[in-house]
């Protein structure tokens, strides 16, 4: 991926690369780029990801195209920063409602909660990554995203885990397993919110966060752990 400090079609120095000119020039380029994301996010969980052009995405910012060619490579480069833009988000919303002093049956809780509600508040994100997932890939053919591009989230979800057997609030058991298994769980309660959307997404939330809290927790866990 190109650097996002250097978009293409810039070059020589003008009025707005003088002193003071730089902090403006990137701030109103970090703008357009959301903007840009934003219509891309709209765009695929409205047409779906083949037919979420490049041309589409810029009618829907109400720009040209070539403006998005300008920030971004191509539509791939452009998928990529919406994936991490999202997930930025998620993490930062999830993130300011984690204590990780608090123990780790409440943060599992926390975790699967946290994340439904900030799913119930963007859906349209949810629908445009579900296409993305699903349809994106690589030069050779194969998924862009899928379980290896999840290493990082395991490994967090592993390390919270480990802090939680080390303290003797969970039991023994195998953390890569059990870290996979609760992603997955997540994933899947987001898919059936999307083809169904009348459903409760907090409700299925709080029963998911119970079912993991009583598959994890020490025999002599506190009795207030025991939710």
């Amino acid at each position: 991926m190109r650097s996002k400090n250097a978009p293409r079609g810039r070059t020589g120095a003008g009025k707005d690369e003088r002193k003071g000119g730089e902090p403006e020039r990137s701030f109103i380029e970090r703008a357009r780029r959301a903007q840009i994301v934003t219509a891309a996010v709209e765009t695929i969980a409205e047409l779906g990801f083949a037919k979420a052009s490049l041309a589409r995405i810029a009618e829907r910012a109400g720009i040209s195209k070539g403006v998005i060619s300008y920030h971004f490579a191509g539509k791939g480069e452009l998928i990529e920063r919406l994936v991490e833009q999202v997930y930025e988000e998620i993490g930062a919303f999830v993130g300011g409602r984690l204590d990780d002093r608090s123990g780790a049956t409440t943060w599992l809780r926390g975790y699967i909660e946290s994340v439904a509600e900030y799913m119930l508040g963007h859906r349209t994100q949810l629908i445009a990554l579900g296409e993305i997932f699903h349809h994106f890939r690589t030069d050779d053919g194969a998924p862009r995203y899928g379980v290896a591009s999840s290493e990082p989230l395991y490994v967090r979800l592993e390390n919270a885990f480990l802090d939680g057997q080390r303290s003797g609030e969970l039991r023994p058991f195998d953390v890569r397993v059990m870290a996979v298994t609760l992603q997955a769980g997540i994933d899947d309660m987001f898919a059936y919110w999307s083809a169904h959307p009348e459903h409760d997404l907090a409700a299925h939330a709080r029963e998911l966060a119970g079912i993991f809290q009583r598959a994890t927790r020490a025999e002599n866990a506190p009795a207030e752990e025991q939710q």
